[in-house]
This record gives C-alpha cells, sequence and structure tokens, in this order.
C-alpha cells in the first residue's frame, strides 16, 4: 500500500522528525508514528499539542503520558463518518476501553459520539460515572461475575454473553432473590448480544489472536443452534445482536471481510429460531504503526471493506441491513499518546551494547516484556541531534527482561534528556503496575497550548493504602 499522506522526516544520520502537515490532506492516526500536533518548535524540542514536552516533564514529572486530545478526536470522527459515508444502514462505533478506561479519555470518545466497550464492573462503573449513556455501552467478558452482571442489569447496559455459563448465570440472576434488588423494568428484555468464535486465523502474535477456534472466547459456531433455541425460549432476556473479534493489531483485510461474512449467515440461522436479531458486532483489531516498517491500513479503507461486505453478504441472503457496529482501541488511543521519560545512567559493555537507563520501563509499559513488541524513541530536547549511538533503553526494576527498545538510533544522551517513546496511548496506562512499588506515572491531555492533568502521580502514600497490618506484627 501506497501512503498517500506527508511522512515523517529520517534522514540519514537524523532523528524521526515530525512531517510537515497538509491540513487539507485526511491523515489517518493509525498511519503514523506520532500524533498529528506533533512537531518540532524554535528550541528543537519535540512539541505536541501546542505544549513543549520538556516543559510538561518539568511540571508533571516524568514519566509522564501525555494524550494529544485532537489525534483522539480525528480518529474518532474517521470512524464514525466511515461508517456513515460507507454504510446505508445505522451504525455505531464502540470504544475497546481496556486499550485504556479512564474518566477523561471516555468523556472525549463520548462527545464524539463513540459508544464504549467495557470488559468488567470497573470499566463499566468509570464509565457511567464519565456520563456515558447507558444505550451505549456492551459489556463484555469471558467470565463475568454476578455482581458484574447485576451492575450490567441495573445499569440498562447490553450484556455480551460469552458462554454457557454466563449465559445460565445471567437467567438464574434474573429468577432469584437477586432480582429484589432491581428496578422492575429492568427485569423484562435484558439487552444481550452473543460473541461466537468464528474460526478465522490472522497474523498477530498468538495472545492477542481472539478468533481462532483454540480460543478462550466466544460460544463454539458447532453450538450456535442449541444456544440459539435456548436464548429463543427465554422471556426476560431480548437477544439483540452476534458478535465476533479477530484479535487485535491486525494489518490484513482479508480475515476482517471473512469475518463479515461469516456473521451475515449466523445472522440468517438465527432467524430460524424466531430471533430478531438487529445488530452485528464485528469487533475491532486494525493495527496502527509503531516503527517505520509498519504499513497498516487506514480507518478509512478497513471501515470500507467491513461496510461492503455486510451488504453484499446481506444481498445475497435477502436480508435488511443490520445495524453495524465495530469496537476499535487501539487504532484510536494509541498513536495518540506518548511517554516521556528522564535519561539517567548508563552503562557500556565494550562490543557489545550500550544500556541507556530511563525512570520508567515494564511497570508502565508492559508491552515489550509480555509481547516482546516493539516502539521508536526520540530525544525530545535534541531533535536536530545527529544520530551517534545505537543502544539499548533499560527501565529502572529489579529484572534483566526489563528493556523497552533494543538498538535504539539516538543522538548523544546525557542524564536529564527527555526520551519519547511515540504510540503508547494502548494497553500502556491500563496494564501498568507497581512492580518494585513503583508509584504509576501521570496523565495529561494536551490541546490549543494548555494542558490539564488527567490522572495523578501515585505517591507513596497510595502504594500502602491497601495494606493491612495485623496489629500482632507491630512493633
Amino acid at each position: 500500500m501506497v501512503s498517500t499522506h506527508p511522512a515523517g522526516v529520517q534522514n540519514a544520520g537524523t532523528q524521526y522528525l515530525p512531517p510537515r502537515r497538509n491540513t487539507s490532506t485526511n491523515i489517518s492516526p493509525n498511519q503514523e508514528l506520532l500524533p498529528l500536533t506533533a512537531k518540532v518548535n524554535s528550541d528543537d524540542n519535540l512539541e505536541i499539542g501546542g505544549c513543549d514536552v520538556t516543559n510538561l516533564v518539568q511540571q508533571f514529572g516524568s514519566p509522564l503520558y501525555i494524550l494529544d486530545e485532537e489525534t483522539l478526536r480525528t480518529a474518532c470522527q474517521q470512524y464514525r463518518d466511515g461508517f456513515q459515508r460507507y454504510y446505508p444502514g445505522a451504525s455505531q462505533v464502540l470504544y475497546a476501553s481496556k486499550a485504556w478506561n479512564c474518566l477523561a479519555v471516555l468523556a472525549i470518545a463520548a462527545a464524539e459520539g463513540l459508544g464504549i466497550d467495557v470488559v468488567s464492573g470497573g470499566e463499566l462503573y468509570t464509565a457511567l460515572t464519565a456520563g456515558v449513556n447507558p444505550d451505549k455501552i456492551y459489556l463484555h467478558g469471558n467470565n463475568k461475575s454476578r455482581d458484574e452482571l447485576v451492575l450490567a442489569i441495573e445499569s440498562g447496559v447490553t450484556i455480551v454473553v460469552d458462554n454457557w455459563h454466563e449465559l445460565h448465570t445471567l437467567v438464574e440472576t434474573l429468577h432469584t432473590g437477586v432480582v429484589e434488588t432491581l428496578h422492575a423494568t429492568s427485569l423484562h428484555g435484558t439487552r444481550v448480544m452473543l460473541r461466537l468464535t468464528p474460526g478465522i486465523e490472522c497474523h498477530t502474535h498468538e495472545y492477542i489472536r481472539t478468533g481462532h477456534l483454540d480460543s478462550k472466547f466466544g460460544f463454539d459456531p458447532n453450538d450456535l443452534g442449541e444456544v440459539f433455541e435456548f436464548v429463543s425460549q427465554q422471556p426476560n432476556l431480548t437477544c439483540v445482536g452476534l458478535h465476533a473479534h479477530i484479535g487485535s493489531q491486525i494489518f490484513e483485510r482479508q480475515p476482517h471481510r471473512d469475518l463479515a461474512a461469516v456473521m451475515v449467515e449466523w445472522l440468517r440461522d438465527a432467524k430460524k429460531y424466531g430471533l430478531d436479531i438487529t445488530e452485528l458486532n464485528v469487533g475491532g483489531g486494525l493495527g496502527i504503526k509503531y516503527v517505520e516498517s509498519d504499513d497498516p491500513p487506514s480507518i478509512d479503507e478497513w471501515v470500507k471493506a467491513i461496510c461492503e461486505v455486510v451488504q453484499t453478504a446481506c444481498a445475497a441472503e435477502n436480508l435488511p441491513l443490520p445495524k453495524l457496529l465495530s469496537e476499535p482501541g487501539r487504532s484510536l488511543i494509541a498513536t495518540a499518546c506518548v511517554t516521556a521519560y528522564t535519561v539517567g545512567s548508563s552503562k557500556t559493555i565494550p562490543e557489545i551494547r550500550t544500556y541507556v537507563s530511563i525512570d520508567g520501563g515494564m511497570s508502565d509499559n508492559p508491552r515489550p516484556i509480555t509481547y516482546q513488541s516493539v516502539y521508536r524513541a526520540v530525544i525530545a530536547n535534541k531533535l536536530s541531534a545527529p544520530l551517534t549511538e545505537t543502544v539499548t533503553i533499560a527501565g529502572k526494576h529489579c529484572e534483566s527482561g526489563d528493556i523497552l527498545i533494543k538498538n535504539a538510533q539516538l543522538p548523544k544522551t546525557e542524564p536529564g534528556d527527555i526520551l519519547v517513546v511515540m504510540a503508547t496511548g494502548a494497553y500502556n496506562y491500563s496494564m501498568a503496575s507497581n512492580y518494585n512499588r513503583l508509584p504509576r506515572p501521570a496523565a495529561v491531555v494536551v490541546a490549543n497550548g494548555e494542558a490539564n492533568l488527567i490522572l495523578q502521580r501515585e505517591t507513596y502514600q497510595d502504594l500502602i493504602r491497601q495494606d493491612c497490618l495485623p496489629e500482632r506484627l507491630k512493633n
């Protein structure tokens, strides 16, 4: 695929520089390494959202997640507008909030007309607190607790039922004493979707493939008839749709086309059991550019392919167009955020490697040690400096595997330099931990030269807040 938008500049011997934007060009954020507002300012520093990154670190400390509001909103708009442009039926884009679930991110997505996909009671509670309309919240998960199901029923959100155990638990919950705490109106026609396993393979990391048959997610397609029959006999359930998802960080378009075609066949079969299925959720999974060699389709291309195949399949089956849902996560939020670190110590092992250490690591970005994920980085306070070092960027944790980037090409680094790792909006904060009892970093959202805190930096007091010391152990 040939890129039609301005690319970043990587001249021989220089760092990756933000591209000069042509405002008339429709840039797909997932095809960029840096947020759309990134630029080199007059001090040769990286600027995002009109804010100098080095100044942000001085003000808010490091490590620091920096979220560019314009990039996030642009991605939301491209998904939303793409479905409206290419699909003549109703549609709804959902933000897969497991990528980064916090009040501010959900509020921005909701303001752009997106619904929210949640996978736990905590994510659901956050979405409700952020003011998201329950009609636009869908609860996923392969092992929802009874308490989570009760919260979902009480809140009036749609429950994406994953398996037989959950289906029976949900039916029992609606018929037992637990329902006494619920509003009477919620006992009739609780909205559910059924998650099915499509058996579609795609080329991605083993741990983030969710659509192949050997998966913990979804009903087995061989059980379809039995599932449809059971659900059709439950008066307290209203089955509104079918859901499937084939994985994430996917560059191929054919698996998504195959998925859409398979789901329309399921839609046809459901009608044989009297189920009036009106919604199809084709999942998400569109990949992003983490390094220069990554070449994902644009948001527009992905949306167009999905919309076309659903229309074609429905026409072939003589079925009316369902409401079409999708749930992108990474491709909405990843590129919108960078993480800024402060460089500390270094160690050179002659003829082997040089380690440059930063003040964060696997506790704020566990993806490299978990998925062997790769990233790009720049020194934000010397963007035009020549590349003179090949270094391994090491985290500060007491773990040999705490390596963020191997063989990074950087200028000569010094303690106090600000190193920025790109595309850290997805699965960084959401998977962050307190390993080695490091407080989790702060996060800010930047727009039009203004920075606002959206997540406070944890303190040492926060780390022990839930600790309990029995009286007999006190000195």
